[in-house]
């Protein structure tokens, strides 16, 4: 899965920023995978490699869905959603990863992002630390999700589908992201997903873990109510 995952290395806010952001347009659900595997052949899709990833956590905050902040390959990594395209495509602009232990300034920033107040009164901090005060606050919620992704190109346009489990709790995946619109418009028309809801992996971490209802997401994708 070359061109969709890359290996995870430190990366600070600067080097970041000179990064040219994709635009992905996401959908979440159950029985997604098959129609979308079924229909990337017949679109001449190239495969690329699949990959289980190793478990990640993300911090849902109930103050933003703008702020993309999860700790993964032991990095804490930050992206930030910058805009929309015409098409309503997200646009998340990488803002760094940083190693543990994080430093005071780092974390101040991160947490800022995440629009929630939190002392910091130490030099840095490691990952169990930080997720502890994230367990600890009111307005944070550490997620653990766990993902197998399938990767794949149609026409240049990055694709996958994909089983996550949040809190260990299944729900499929499919996404294109690109820099060029009018293309993942064609392939994500090609998939089948065009009519279902753009939904980042915030929203869908919080519509499963309770933080939001169904109805808090246009035409909000079913949870399978044989999930704990």
């Amino acid at each position: 899965m070359s061109a969709v995952i890359s290996k995870n290395v430190a990366t600070s806010a600067a080097d970041a920023a000179k990064i040219v952001p994709r635009a992905e347009f996401r959908v979440f659900g159950q029985d997604i995978n098959e129609q979308v595997e079924a229909k990337m052949w017949d679109a001449g899709a190239t495969l690329q490699k699949a990959r289980k990833m190793p478990a990640e956590t993300y911090f849902l905050s109930a103050n933003t869905d703008d702020a993309n902040v999860k700790v993964r390959d032991g990095l804490l990594d930050i992206k930030l959603k910058v805009g929309l395209t015409p098409e309503g495509y997200e646009i998340f602009q990488p803002s760094g990863k940083f190693q543990f232990p994080v430093k005071q300034a780092d974390l101040a920033e991160i947490v800022a992002h995440l629009k929630v107040d939190m002392s910091l009164d130490r030099d840095s901090y490691t990952i169990d630390e930080f997720i502890g005060m994230a367990r600890r606050h009111p307005d944070l919620v550490p997620v653990t999700v766990e993902k197998m992704r399938y990767g794949f190109t149609v026409a240049g346009i990055i694709c996958e589908f994909a089983r996550v489990w949040f809190n260990g709790a299944m729900v499929e995946t499919a996404c294109c992201e690109s820099e060029n619109y009018a293309g993942m418009r064609k392939v994500i028309e090609t998939l089948g997903i065009a009519a279902m809801p753009n939904t980042n992996y915030l929203r869908a971490a919080k519509r499963v873990v309770g933080m939001l209802s169904n109805t808090e997401i246009p035409n909000g994708f079913p949870l399978d109510p044989d999930l704990p």
